[in-house]
């Protein structure tokens, strides 16, 4: 059904007893097109490009637990497009483009509000580099302004101007970033793609993969044997188990990264902020809850939980900040497995192996790539060529040095 004011009244009038499930909860079928592993935003997105922009709707999506269970729902909601590097820059402003339009393409309301986005300098090194990247925005058309201390402390007089060790100098703002709700946006995509035709079958975990000599021709699952003429993979942080089970070794670790939220409090911040002397974000959520998150634990891990020194060191990042915040009671907090690449960009490629592909390595970009990961994953494996702004997310480039480094910290698990 299409959703609207006259449905919505219709259905508030009739008990709402009109309501259809948004999906179907499909069995699978002996033999696919194409199966995507990995029913989370950027596995659900490529399904319903697949149908709606190339028109192959003979697809399966497999997720080993139920649609969002993973980094999808797990994520602070932040979507921006403020790249300095060309690899990157071209990618995540379609993704930011396609954000604009998707709630009335998917007939879904995913909660995007563009609020903006507020990266704070504290140094007179690191105004020069904002610069640099607020130039290098503009040149790739993309909308940036270099904001002095005045202009900031009107947009947020609550913040610590002068705090001794950090004193906020300014800010590069991007108006149209902000943030959507994540679970909305796997919940539009599944829609999306199941109105085209796409199988979406839930707790159903691949255990192998079925090959004829060197190319992958289908899986093995909990629920049988599924053939397939191509099989793509968008696992996030459980793409090095999942490609392990093809003999193959990733450029990437496995990392949790967690977030929190405090008690609902009246408005306050009206949009993103980020604090530039040490790893936090912060946000305000419709129900008033205050969002923020800061750096990867540091070891290799696939729980989904964290530990408590992060949470300290978020919570002093906060306070430096935000002094404001310390009265606050926070009421929970998650980690979600970040699929960390050696230079911090993804891989949208082609493996090895004949009729395997892989999109992975998202470090902290994977939820505001989510529309263009989706667009672009689902044009390689349609044309098998890359799309031309994700020309440069090879998995070839560890090998060549063609890194896109957008940090600059070298060859290691990237915090980008």
């Amino acid at each position: 059904m299409r959703y609207s004011f006259l449905s919505l009244l219709a259905n508030g009038l009739t008990g709402q007893k009109g309501w259809t499930p948004a999906w179907r909860d499909a069995a699978p079928k002996p033999a696919y097109d194409v199966i995507i592993v990995g029913g989370g935003g950027h596995g659900l997105a490529t399904a319903y490009y697949l149908a709606k922009v190339h028109g192959i709707t003979n697809v399966a999506v497999i997720e080993k637990s139920y649609i969002g269970s993973g980094n999808a729902g797990r994520n602070t909601t932040i979507i921006r497009s403020n790249y300095l590097l060309p690899g990157n820059e071209p990618f995540y402003e379609w993704s930011m483009k396609l954000w604009e339009g998707l709630e009335q393409e998917l007939n879904y309301n995913a909660m995007v509000s563009q609020r903006g986005i507020l990266n704070l300098f504290h140094s007179d090194a690191q105004r020069d580099a904002y610069a640099r990247r607020g130039n290098a925005m503009r040149l790739a058309g993309v909308d940036s302004e270099l904001l002095d201390r005045r202009r900031v402390r009107a947009m947020y007089p609550f913040l610590d101007f002068d705090n001794a060790r950090f004193p906020i100098q300014g800010g590069l703002l991007q108006r149209r970033a902000g943030t959507a709700r994540h679970d909305a946006v796997v919940w539009g995509y599944a829609r999306g793609a199941d109105t085209r035709g796409v199988d979406i079958v839930q707790n159903c975990e691949v255990t192998g993969f079925l090959r004829e000599g060197d190319a992958i021709v289908g899986v093995e699952t909990t629920r049988g044997t599924i053939r397939a003429g191509k099989v793509a993979l968008a696992v996030a942080g459980n793409s090095s188990r999942v490609a392990a089970l093809a003999g193959l070794r990733l450029p990437i670790e496995s990392h949790v990264l967690q977030a929190f939220v405090s008690e609902g409090l009246k408005p306050v911040i009206d949009g993103v902020i980020t604090f530039g002397a040490g790893h936090f974000y912060i946000s305000q959520s419709d129900k008033g809850g205050l969002v923020f998150g800061g750096d990867i634990d540091g070891y290799n891990s696939y729980a989904q939980r964290g530990n408590l020194p992060v949470v300290e060191d978020v919570a002093e990042g906060g306070m430096a900040l935000m002094p404001r915040i310390g009265r606050l009671r926070l009421l929970r907090m998650w980690g979600g497995i970040m699929d960390m690449s050696m230079d911090g960009s993804p891989i949208i490629d082609r493996t090895p192996l004949p009729g395997l592909y892989l999109n992975a390595g998202w470090c902290y970009g994977g939820f505001k790539a989510t529309p263009a990961s989706g667009w672009c994953f689902a044009h390689l494996i349609a044309t098998g060529a890359p799309h031309e702004t994700a020309g440069a997310f090879r998995l070839d480039r560890f090998r060549t040095g063609h890194l896109i480094d957008e940090k600059g910290v070298g060859a290691q698990p990237n915090l980008h």
